[in-house]
């Protein structure tokens, strides 16, 4: 079907604000929108990324458990040195996460506990 664009991605949190300052300076960015409940920043390559207020969320856990909340989806960010942008991403207020699945990539969790990925472009074997 034509006209069907993907615009973005929307990730919950108690503090969107918090959340979004933690994504800009991990990637180098600037809010696009910002309000009480809402903040985007759009990434070089045009990707819209949101974050919107929810009182209820709670942090998913990584890996999967049953009866425990899920992930809904995480952020996969290309890399050109993995060990440099794993620090840069500690500074920037991310942890790693206890269970690293894989190599050449490594699950950090951000500040609200949303995992993502970051991953050499060279040898990259994401699933």
């Amino acid at each position: 079907m034509n006209g069907l664009r993907l615009s973005g991605v929307v990730l919950n949190s108690r503090e969107p604000r918090k959340l979004a300052a933690f994504y800009c300076r991990l990637l180098d960015l600037e809010p696009d929108q910002d309000s009480e409940h809402w903040v985007s920043v759009v990434t070089r390559q045009g990707v819209r990324l949101s974050f919107h207020h929810d009182e209820d969320y709670r942090p998913p856990v990584w890996p999967s458990r049953d009866a425990e909340q899920q992930m809904m989806l995480h952020l996969d960010i290309d890399v050109d040195d993995l060990e440099a942008a794993c620090a840069h991403a500690v500074r920037a207020g991310a942890r790693p996460a206890d269970f690293q699945p894989q190599d050449p990539v490594r699950v950090m969790l951000d500040p609200d506990g949303h995992p993502f990925c970051l991953a050499e472009l060279s040898g990259s074997t994401r699933s």
